[in-house]
């Protein structure tokens, strides 16, 4: 009788809920990080072995089949997963599922052999540069506070460099997928086929073919892409570069929730290698968790290529005598508009709101229209004459009239990216228009566009935050910002940091070297302290100020952040059950703060109603405490981003 072994295992599916390894027997011993596929329930399964089984289990046990073949994954992956499951609990299931594919390819992939490296052919490096990357020399944290057009990619493929010729890996994270396209060029021409790209909008199985390349290729490779390549399965990685580190898509808004800056930390400790955070506008929490470290932060200030000043206009929304030619975009943005495509040049108009009209009421009886199952304002898409939830997607058909009073006074108001790009060709009939925001079809989005729009394909380029993204476009030289305040109105401790954030990351689109640039910024607010500020680029006004407030009314950097959900059918259960479990926290856990409990900014999704707590805590074991309480019906996000 041949022997058997045990093995623990990693279960990779959504359906384990469970938070400790399975055992199952095998024919031969396992490395640890072995691929296996394992019976679970009524389906088979990835898995991987976190380590051989003894003594003999008590209990029947199922058999795994070994994946041949592949290598085992690398060890630091495996410590990660383990430090992971206690930092961000979370099914173990789906914390696995992270860094497995959801199936591998029917034949395996063939591995080619890399090209030698070659000596980079690109133009020397700024002073600020050079610099930088003698500052970047040593394993840890750096943080990298760059001026939008100071070259910050730069500086990252010259690092690269070092790391590949050292035979190390280089993982290269940016949080838009829209924006890889542009980052996989620069690094293409430098490292060539040594570059691969991995994110969630690639065929099932063209991921699952990339995956297995990079864990079967033993070459030093690069692998760029938004937060899920930072769990490629890449050996001895020497870099990690977080782009517009600042970005609130670094933060997985579901299940297992985790910020990408500090998974990158923890597996860059085990690999011994460098991180950067690098950014424009750095978070303030970053920030000042660099200083209280005393990691270093590295300053560029100098512009990669030589380029005049940006002058800035400050338009007041409210002056409407600045508005006579269109009600969205004023006279100066206008005259800025047609002498840029006189010139045969670009521009780009920045709205942070999706679809047609923002609002939809009737003047008579004032009547508005509401989603039936989250209680938020409906959203008009003229394109399709339908009325949208940007909760649920739940769809309408617009109203002819009004359904109350049958009055055909019904307004559309507040506008959205839709009415700009329909006033523009208004405007500017001749003009080549493109929208991009998440309204998008997946052929129309920026990561497929990305070359039409650098190649001067589009005269006018309309969207929402995912322009404002590190974009380099040659032949952009007119940025409009259709309203400066839409996000200072949101109730949360992020709104002022988001803002200044989106603004210096918009007017950094131009002035960028290419040609000169000018920008026209609308406002309510023209004397704003926060406008004044990121207007000038004055990053140290910004910080001090917002720190003060962080730690006047302990808002992170100065706590540990918790933010606890329940949904229930009516606005009565949920508040009830709210106000039970905020009572058993504060009498169960010591030495926290305990916010609330109160209705959710989304009081009612999808037909449920929401109530939260927000518990603040100067020791993160406090909340894991609560977190491993938590009732049935519960939801929690840990070192939330926003409280939104």
């Amino acid at each position: 009788m041949d022997p058997e072994y045990y093995i623990d295992v990693f279960v990779g599916d959504a359906s384990y809920h469970g938070s400790e390894a399975l055992t199952y027997r095998a024919a031969a011993p396992l490395s640890r990080g072995q691929l296996v596929v394992v019976p679970l329930r009524n389906k088979q399964v990835l898995g991987l072995v976190s380590a051989m089984h003894t003594p003999k289990p008590s209990f029947t046990v199922k058999p795994a089949v070994v994946l041949g073949g592949l290598p085992p994954l690398p060890e630091p992956l495996m410590q990660l997963l383990v430090w992971f499951q206690a930092y961000y609990p979370a099914p173990l299931g789906l914390t696995t599922q992270l860094v497995l594919p959801r199936q591998l390819p029917k034949k395996p992939t063939s591995i080619d052999t890399l090209p030698a490296l070659q000596p980079l052919n690109l133009p020397p490096c700024t002073a600020d540069q050079i610099r930088a990357i003698q500052a970047m020399q040593n394993p840890g944290l750096h943080l990298l506070h760059g001026e939008t057009g100071s070259g910050k990619t730069r500086v990252y493929v010259e690092l690269a460099a070092q790391q590949l010729a050292m035979g190390k890996s280089v993982i290269m994270l940016t949080p838009e997928i829209g924006l890889t396209s542009q980052l996989a060029d620069n690094f293409t021409k430098a490292f060539g086929p040594r570059v691969l790209t991995l994110h969630s909008q690639l065929s099932n199985a063209t991921r699952e073919r990339l995956w297995q390349y990079v864990l079967a290729q033993p070459e030093p490779m690069v692998v760029i892409g938004a937060r899920s390549a930072l769990f490629s399965p890449l050996k001895n990685v020497g870099l990690i570069v977080v782009d517009e580190s600042h970005e609130t898509a670094y933060k997985q808004d579901q299940a297992p929730y985790y910020h990408t800056t500090t998974v990158a930390a923890k597996l860059a400790s085990l690999n011994s290698a460098t991180l950067i955070l690098g950014s424009a506008t750095p978070l303030v929490s970053d920030y000042y968790i660099a200083t209280a470290k005393q990691r270093p932060i590295i300053r560029m200030t100098q512009s990669a290529k030589e380029t005049a000043a940006t002058p800035v206009t400050v338009v007041d929304i409210r002056a409407r005598d600045q508005f006579t030619k269109s009600p969205h975009l004023s006279n100066a943005l206008i005259a800025s508009m047609r002498e840029a495509l006189a010139r045969k040049e670009q521009a780009l108009l920045f709205l942070n709101r999706r679809g047609t009209a923002r609002v939809i009421f009737c003047e008579a009886c004032g009547w508005q229209a509401l989603c039936p199952h989250c209680d938020v304002p409906l959203i008009y898409h003229g394109d399709s004459h339908t009325m949208r939830c940007h909760t649920c997607e739940y769809r309408t058909a617009s109203p002819v009239c009004c359904p109350v009073c049958r009055s055909a006074s019904v307004i559309f108001k507040s506008i959205g990216t839709k009415a700009i790009v329909d006033e523009a060709a208004r405007l500017f009939p001749e003009a080549r228009i493109m929208r991009f925001d998440t309204d998008n079809k997946k052929d129309e989005r920026i990561e497929r566009q990305y070359e039409a729009l650098r190649d001067g394909h589009a005269d006018i380029i309309v969207g929402t935050q995912s322009l404002a993204k590190g974009l380099d476009l040659p032949g952009l030289s007119v940025v409009g910002v259709i309203v400066a305040d839409t996000g200072l109105f949101f109730p949360d401790f992020s709104a002022q940091e988001r803002t200044y954030q989106l603004l210096r990351q918009v007017l950094g689109r131009v002035g960028r070297g290419h040609r000169d640039g000018r920008a026209i910024v609308q406002t309510y607010a023209p004397d704003s302290p926060l406008l004044r500020a990121a207007l000038s680029k004055n990053w140290e006004d910004f910080y001090n100020k917002e720190l003060a407030e962080r730690r006047q009314f302990n808002f992170p950097p100065f706590c540990y952040l918790l933010q606890l959900t329940c949904k229930r059918a009516s606005s009565n259960a949920a508040q009830k059950a709210a106000e039970i479990f905020t009572d058993q926290i504060r009498r169960t856990v010591p030495g926290v703060l305990v916010e609330g409990p109160s209705p959710s900014f989304h009081e009612k999704i999808q037909g449920k109603y929401g109530w939260q707590i927000v518990v603040k805590a100067r020791r993160r074991d406090h909340l894991l405490t609560i977190i491993k309480n938590l009732p049935s019906g519960w939801s929690y996000d840990i070192d939330p981003m926003n409280l939104l």
